[in-house]
């Protein structure tokens, strides 16, 4: 059997957590290929590595001098290695780091540099191989990641290695630059690694043990999610539920690999497993798991026979491409159509421009706004195999006293998506919660 490990942030905060995933890896076997995150936060008001080099960036851009960020870097990194005991040159590193930084000028170099030298740490403490995601985890000259050469030049690196430590977060684009994924973009990698190991499971390593039905900071003790599928995770982490990257299932999803949720401060917990539909059982319950975000804003746009007018929505999608502005989701009627949209991209004057092209784009009969929106997502495969799911949920949001705002469902009756307002979120989530998972 081939596990491959990914470590997030927290789990490589200090010496002391360091030697638990050292601790972890070395207590099974199976466990042969680990793929790490810079250190993250070690207490509350601590920086994570990442903000640092973002932050030292900054200053080379605008001073030439990697300035005091980079020096809070080095602290870190000298403090790890002393609580860890290696007799590793760490100055030397940090010296080449430094200089390459200086010489490279370029945002995503500096912030891969925590990936790596976490990695260098994590290899020399576990006495095993370093691989430089750059040399192995390739993108085209469009930034796309390239995945047929990566699978290629990672199968090769792996080859003979019975252990070995891979940097998470970034590769190498066309031009020879290093390029990162976007931010937690380590679960990514770890899932690249997973697929050219052909490994039989994918552990994601956190501080967490696994999904919880609910947010936690909203309902109290939700249950844990013991096994999930990959389609309800990508539904509950697009809501904002945020334990695992969601772009990171792509990988393991197509070589049909299980993902296990682990926590690195209770590896006896069980975590949850996220399965292909081949190994995936529902076991009879209604709602998988119910997630949630707020500030939307909804653009309603109605105009009679508007279904007979070709090329009616089109015309509205060409303003919203001309303003580079994405929906989140479409409900729509015979005579209407709305569109949610994350209200951060409609600031500074957008939302007047924006409705204003529409207007003359479609001359709608009616055009409103609503703002302070936020989407509630119930999510399962049991929904539709169950009759009544709607009528409970509708339910229980009417007897909390909520009006819902906007109703959407996709095809796949996987999951119902209500729309209320901001100010009724937490009622609303608590009320549908009880409903489903308090009986």
């Amino acid at each position: 059997m081939i596990k491959v490990c990914k470590f997030g942030g927290t789990s490589m905060a200090d010496g002391t957590n360091m030697r638990r995933v050292a601790d972890i890896v070395a207590s099974d076997e199976s466990r042969r290929y680990v793929v790490v995150s810079a250190p993250g936060k070690r207490f509350g008001g601590d920086a994570k590595i990442t903000d640092l080099l973002y932050e030292t960036y900054r200053n080379v851009s605008e001073t030439g001098s990697a300035g005091e960020a980079f020096g809070k870097v080095k602290e870190r990194f000298r403090g790890i290695t002393g609580e860890l005991g290696l007799d590793f040159d760490i100055d030397s590193l940090l010296a080449d780091t430094e200089k390459e930084i200086l010489a490279e000028r370029s945002e995503d170099f500096t912030a891969s540099r925590g990936e790596y030298l976490s990695a260098r740490l994590t290899a020399a403490l576990l006495g095993v191989p370093f691989i430089d995601a750059r040399e192995v985890v390739k993108f085209d000259a469009e930034g796309r990641f390239d995945g047929t050469r990566t699978d290629a030049l990672l199968k090769e690196a792996l080859k003979g290695k019975r252990r070995a430590v891979v940097s998470g977060f970034y590769g190498e684009d066309a031009f020879g630059k290093v390029k990162t994924f976007s931010r937690g973009g380590s679960d990514i990698s770890g899932a690249i690694v997973a697929r050219a190991a052909g490994a039989d499971l994918y552990e994601n390593w956190t501080d967490v043990s696994g999904f919880l039905a609910c947010d936690p900071r909203i309902v109290p003790n939700p249950q844990q999610i013991r096994a999930l599928s990959y389609k309800e995770l990508r539904e509950l982490s697009y809501m904002g539920a945020n334990v695992l990257h969601s772009e990171s299932i792509f990988p393991v999803r197509e070589a049909d690999i299980p993902i296990r949720i682990k926590n690195t401060f209770r590896p006896q917990d069980e975590g949850t497993d996220i399965l292909p539909a081949s190994k995936y059982s529902y076991g009879g319950r209604t709602v998988t798991g119910i997630a949630g975000k707020k500030n939307f804003t909804v653009i309603f746009i109605e105009k009679s026979l508007m279904n007979a007018e070709i090329g009616f929505t089109h015309r509205v999608l060409s303003v919203l491409l001309k303003y580079g502005i994405s929906f989140e989701h479409m409900p729509s009627g015979i005579d209407t159509m709305s569109f949610v949209i994350d209200s951060e991209q409609l600031k500074n004057g957008n939302l007047e421009a924006l409705c204003a092209e529409i207007r003359e784009a479609v001359s709608p009969d009616h055009l409103r706004v609503y703002d302070d929106i936020a989407l509630i997502a119930v999510v399962g495969h049991g929904m539709s195999r169950n009759i009544g799911t709607s009528a409970r949920l509708f339910q229980a949001i009417a007897r909390a006293g909520v009006n819902v705002r906007m109703i959407d469902q996709g095809s796949s009756e996987l999951n119902i998506i209500v729309g209320v307002d901001c100010e009724n979120y937490d009622r609303t989530l608590c009320a549908v919660y009880d409903e489903f998972f308090r009986e």
